[in-house]
């Protein structure tokens, strides 16, 4: 789903909760302290390829490069390049200041997910999930936004899209950080520049 599709989708569900809903989402995602501190996590069965690939676009595009997420995989090949080789072990070393998201597109969470997902959330790390209603998952995260499966018109995918796009969008209510005050400082201070 290019940009264009993910607007239309937008406009189609401004009268619904999705859109404020996915851009409230989307604000627990870019608290993540440090770049490779969002780790991305789905089912043995159903890894989430496209999410990850939507969020690190957002990254780029953004410029917050602690929304390129650390795809966790559940048996990743040894021969396979460093970035898809992260395992499971990743989710032992997750801290306070991380955030674990969680996609399930499955009604109920397999339990050797909700184990995984139950030992960051003790290690301090912030648990997100995206999901079907799944209440067991619901429970262990801090933050979850469920689509029931008869939601139309909005599917699973489309809603994967609403969160990643609403990710790299600017939030309104950020206060800039120390680096951008000191930018605009220097540049008042400094004033404009007349060419020669």
């Amino acid at each position: 789903m290019d940009a264009q599709h993910v607007m239309l989708l937008r406009e189609l569900l401004a009268s619904t909760p999705w859109v404020e809903r996915s851009e409230d989402f989307a604000r627990a995602l870019r608290r993540t302290r440090s770049p490779g501190g969002l780790m991305l996590l789905g089912t043995p069965d159903d890894e989430p390829w496209h999410l990850a690939a939507h969020l690190d676009d957002e990254a780029r595009y953004s410029g917050l490069p602690v929304l390129s997420p650390t795809l966790v995989r559940w048996q990743p090949p040894p021969d396979a390049p460093a970035h898809l080789r992260v395992g499971l072990d990743r989710l032992a070393e997750a801290r306070r200041g991380e955030t674990l998201f969680v996609v399930n597109a499955a009604e109920e969470a397999p339990v050797p997910l909700l184990e995984r997902v139950d030992d960051a959330r003790r290690t301090g790390a912030t648990i997100l999930s995206l999901d079907q209603g799944d209440p067991e998952l619901t429970s262990l995260a801090h933050d979850s936004i469920s689509l029931r499966p008869q939601a139309a018109p909005l599917t699973f995918e489309g809603l994967q899209h609403l969160v990643s796009t609403a990710a790299g969008q600017a939030d309104p209510d950020r206060k800039p950080g120390f680096r951008e005050r000191l930018s605009r400082f220097l540049d008042v201070v400094s004033g404009p520049r007349i060419a020669d």
